[in-house]
């Protein structure tokens, strides 16, 4: 954890017992970066339709969620809480606001239908000849739907483990103490940790490599992109197909647990 100053602290107390507006505002100052961050890493997916100022103005949200929600008593980093809720408040601004295409969305549903249907036939990773074959269309087409599909692949991921009731599950299974008081909460952020990185280690070594380089090494797509020496839109194509994927194979998991 990012040792705080003594300002730091100085301004947190002011915030929390007294939402002092000069707290809250060394606040927003000080951690404002953290959205321009998280933009500039959701970028490589958007459509031209979406500028860069429709997400900041949508990461302003999420940042001043997470000050209003924070709890420094609990042993939290700050910088982690706070991007997981910008990129929350950006992600879901984005469904609510209709970025995404129909058509977009529609190829998304069915690409994400032949991924869950085919590997729970076949249980193993689908190629994307099974996968365009049982879609009706050619590979090439197939690739280009999964290139021009990386935001809405994006948000299809993030809705499989939304729940109004407890938030996003897979976000607050990086943030929750494991000293909390509720065992049930904890037990499914555990599962879906497991499941997620089994699902993760079951995926084809390429895409495995971009989603260890996207999401844990923090690379954009593009410096993915030059370190494995493949084009951009290679790279996206991987990132969505990893994407959805991991979708499949947790949508199954819950079936199986559920039914």
């Amino acid at each position: 954890m990012k040792k705080w100053t003594e300002a730091d602290w100085k301004n947190w107390n002011r915030w929390k017992h007294g939402r002092d507006p000069e707290a809250g505002q060394y606040l927003v100052l000080k951690y404002l970066p953290l959205v321009d961050y998280v933009v500039n890493r959701l970028a490589f997916s958007l459509p031209d339709s979406v500028t860069k100022d429709d997400l900041r103005s949508l990461g302003m949200e999420g940042l001043l969620d997470a000050l209003d929600k924070f709890e420094p008593e609990r042993g939290w980093q700050f910088e982690t809480y706070a991007s997981l809720r910008i990129k929350g408040a950006i992600i879901d601004g984005l469904r609510k606001d209709d970025y995404i295409p129909r058509s977009v969305r529609e190829k998304v549903r069915k690409i994400e239908e032949a991924y869950l249907k085919l590997e729970q036939e076949k249980q193993r990773p689908v190629t994307d000849q099974e996968v365009s074959q049982y879609l009706g269309i050619s590979v090439d087409e197939l690739r280009q739907s999964l290139a021009d599909a990386s935001l809405a692949a994006m948000v299809s991921i993030d809705e499989v483990v939304y729940d109004d009731e407890s938030q996003h599950v897979a976000r607050s299974a990086l943030l929750e103490n494991t000293e909390a008081e509720n065992p049930e909460q904890f037990m499914d952020q555990q599962w879906m940790k497991e499941m997620l990185a089994q699902a993760i280690e079951r995926l084809p070594e390429k895409e495995k490599w971009v989603i260890s380089l996207v999401y844990f090494e923090e690379l954009t797509l593009t410096e993915v992109a030059k370190l494995l020496n493949l084009s951009t839109s290679r790279i996206s194509q991987l990132h969505s197909k990893a994407l959805l994927r991991l979708k499949a194979a947790l949508t199954k998991e819950r079936q199986l647990l559920y039914n």
